[in-house]
This record gives structure tokens, C-alpha cells and sequence, in this order.
């Protein structure tokens, strides 16, 4: 029976009559349309992270070859320090070594043509970069960033021991002061030769400019690695739970 206006009073006292239930099909596979959007969030952002971080070494290259750059920074200022040894700690296996080392030696080459000169020294100066490479591998990307930066200052005071050593040992004809006694090894270490600011000096400028580097190369690796885990937590917080009594997928219908 129903009144004036063709409503049943079934429908009256109940409630007005509600539309037929439209069914939708799902995908089978109960993923929404939310969770497929934060899947490719998150492939996009781990492209673009892993791209920088493949790209990272080779920017590192271009900062250490520039602060070679005559006149630029003080004698013995160099980014090579740190560079070794964060190739070491970070780069890849199948550019650790080729790649400062041969940075290196393009320089050098080009340095070479600038002042006219050439020195046998080049090749100890090689043999002290591979071994601070060598002594970075000793650490990683897991590595603390105090431990990072107190490697790559070690691998600065190593480089100068090694480097004023075998001055001290293979240069005696043009600095006779550099006698074969501890006297002899102390002048390399300290005052080195005359006409030039003292070997402190060019400690001092190697120290400094190892652990400022070291900080900003180990720095960079790590803020690069640090970050994709940081988007993805942030993207786990802003993805909506699904309600009690309701499927994955009607969560975010």
C-alpha cells in the first residue's frame, strides 16, 4: 500500500529505498590504485638516487682535478688526498683504482707541459696514492663518518711520510743536507729543501686540505645513501591502513 506521493509506508518508516547495488570489479590481484601510485613514487625516486650516486665519483674526479689547477689553492692543497682514499671506501670495485689514478696522471701530464718539468718523484707520488686506495678500502659506506674523516687525515700524514721518505732517500745530490742519518731524515720532514717554503708548510696545506675533503666527499656519499631510506619511510607514513573488516584493496576505494 503506499500514500500520496506513490512512497510504500514499508519505505516510510524504514527509510527511503535505496538504489540497486552496482557491483565493480576488482582486480584480482587486491592491489588499489594508491598502492600502485606509491610503487612508481618509489621506483622513480630510487632511479634518480641510484643515478646520482653512479654520478658522484665522477663529479668527485672533476672537484680533484680542479684544486690542482696552478695558483688556485696553496702548494700541497689538494683534493687528491681524499679522493684516494674515498675511492677506496666507496667507489665501485671496477673504477676504484683506474679512475683517480688515471685522473691523476692526465693532470700531472698536463701540469708537467705548464712548468716544463718532470720528475722521477711522479712515481712515488703514485705508489702513496695507491696505498692510501688501498688503506680506504679498509673502510665502507658503513663505516662512521668520524672514522671516514680520520682515515682520509691518516691517509694525508701517510702520503707526507712517504712522499719526504723517499726524498729524503733518492734526492741526496740535489740537497746535500739530506744525509743518510736521522739528522738528514728530520731536515726532509721538516725544513726539505732550500729556495722553497719549508716541508711543515706543505704538511700543514696536505693535513688541511685531506680532512676538508675527506669531510665533504665521505659526506656526500653518505647523504646520497642515506636518502633513499629516508623517502621510503616517509612514503610508508603517508600510506593509508586499511580499516578493520576491510580488504587491502577496498582501503583506498
Amino acid at each position: 500500500m503506499s500514500d500520496a506521493f506513490g512512497v510504500s509506508k514499508g519505505a516510510r518508516q524504514f527509510g527511503p529505498a535505496l538504489p540497486p547495488k552496482v557491483s565493480v570489479m576488482r582486480p584480482s590481484s587486491g592491489i588499489s590504485a594508491w598502492t600502485l601510485v606509491i610503487f612508481v613514487e618509489r621506483g622513480i625516486l630510487r632511479k634518480v638516487n641510484g643515478n646520482w650516486r653512479k654520478w658522484l665519483p665522477y663529479l668527485f674526479m672533476v672537484v680533484a682535478a680542479l684544486s690542482r689547477w696552478p695558483g688556485l689553492f696553496p702548494p700541497n692543497f689538494s683534493a687528491f688526498y681524499a679522493l684516494a682514499f674515498c675511492a677506496g671506501a666507496f667507489f665501485p670495485r671496477r673504477i676504484r683504482w683506474w679512475l683517480p689514478l688515471g685522473t691523476l696522471v692526465v693532470t700531472d701530464i698536463a701540469l708537467d707541459f705548464y712548468y716544463q718539468s718532470f720528475s722521477v718523484m711522479q712515481l712515488v707520488n703514485y705508489a702513496a696514492y695507491a696505498g692510501i686506495i688501498w688503506f680506504g678500502t679498509r673502510f665502507n659506506h658503513r663505516s662512521r663518518f668520524v672514522s671516514l674523516l680520520a682515515g682520509g687525515i691518516l691517509g694525508a700524514i701517510l702520503f707526507y711520510l712517504i712522499t719526504n721518505t723517499a726524498a729524503w732517500l733518492f734526492n741526496p745530490f740535489h740537497n746535500p743536507e739530506y744525509t743518510k742519518d736521522l739528522a738528514g731524515w728530520l731536515i726532509a720532514l721538516t725544513k726539505g729543501t732550500g729556495g722553497y717554503p719549508t716541508t711543515i708548510e706543505f704538511f700543514r696545506n696536505t693535513l688541511m686540505s685531506g680532512g676538508i675533503f675527506t669531510g665533504l666527499f665521505a659526506g656526500a656519499m653518505k647523504l646520497s645513501e642515506a636518502a633513499e631510506p629516508a623517502e621510503e619511510e616517509k612514503e610508508e607514513e603517508t600510506t593509508p591502513e586499511a580499516e578493520p573488516g576491510k580488504a587491502p584493496d577496498e582501503a583506498g576505494a
